[in-house]
């Protein structure tokens, strides 16, 4: 794995993972395109994930799969927009 794309520690190490280059990320309320917005991710944004959960299977630039990454209480987006190194599962299930 390429050392910029590696995961980074934060002072609480746990891991970042960064947002594909070039989008600015959906964050919805549930594992779904069609959960609430609750928010947009900026370019070049870094996530934490907390816990990932099976649902709605989406297609981006790091492949198709069912796994969503929860960053945060009622705030999750899909794992194909994110750089984690694998294609499965990388924290505890939600």
């Amino acid at each position: 794995m390429d050392a910029e794309f590696a995961a980074t520690t934060s002072a609480s190490d746990q891991a970042t993972y960064p947002v594909a280059p070039g989008y600015r990320l959906n964050v919805r309320s549930g594992p779904s395109s069609s959960s609430r917005l609750v928010k947009m991710l900026p370019y070049g944004a870094r996530v934490r994930i907390h816990c990932q959960s099976p649902g709605e299977r989406v297609t981006g630039p790091y492949g198709t799969t069912r796994i969503w990454d929860n960053i945060g209480p009622g705030q999750y987006v899909s794992d194909a927009y994110v750089k984690t190194g694998s294609d499965g599962y990388v924290a505890p299930r939600c």
